[in-house]
């Protein structure tokens, strides 16, 4: 467990706050609950603090621990690199600041959270990875971390998906809200 954070550190190039974490307990686990002022509790620099939260915070699928970067000479992460196609996808509502000026707030967050179950449910089927809700937003990718020889049309797919899957979503929600989309 240990080792698991000193390689992290030392992949951002961060090895020498790695027996402050240790003896504080702050493993990799943990590591994304830590706040920057808990970062500047432990002594690190602005920099150094910057550094860390920012590679945290890089898009992760399903609570896996944070990515380990590859360090100069690591023989086996450098021959399993690949390049590869990347199919990227956004979606958000159209007219969502219309609708929240219309909506009560507890309403607008159902309508939000059922819109992104929707994309969520045609990203998976489609093998693409949810990248990051931004706001009414969704951003997925097609091609990583698992590349497919149709990337591409996965991605048209589940675009097409939650088109479909939004038709009946509006349908449900204006009967249950009492509105038309």
């Amino acid at each position: 467990m240990a080792d698991d954070i000193v390689a992290y550190l030392a992949a951002l190039d961060l090895e020498r706050y790695a027996d402050v974490f240790i003896e504080n307990e702050v493993d990799l686990e943990t590591l994304p609950h830590v706040s920057d002022e808990d970062l500047k509790e432990l002594g690190l620099s602005l920099g150094a603090r910057r550094k860390l939260l920012a590679a945290v915070a890089r898009p992760q699928q399903g609570g896996e621990k944070p990515p380990v970067v590859a360090k100069a000479g690591d023989v086996q992460a450098v021959s399993s690199a690949e390049r590869r196609q990347l199919t990227v996808m956004f979606c958000d509502i159209v007219g969502s600041t219309a609708l929240s000026e219309r909506m009560d707030l507890e309403d607008l967050r159902e309508v939000i959270q059922a819109y992104q179950e929707v994309c969520a449910k045609e990203i998976s089927r489609m093998d693409g990875y949810l990248a990051k809700y931004l706001g009414d937003g969704v951003l997925a990718y097609f091609g990583y971390p698992q590349a497919h020889e149709d990337d591409a049309s996965r991605g048209v797919h589940a675009g097409l998906g939650i088109v479909n899957g939004m038709n009946a979503l509006n349908q449900t929600l204006a009967e249950r809200l009492m509105f038309l989309p």
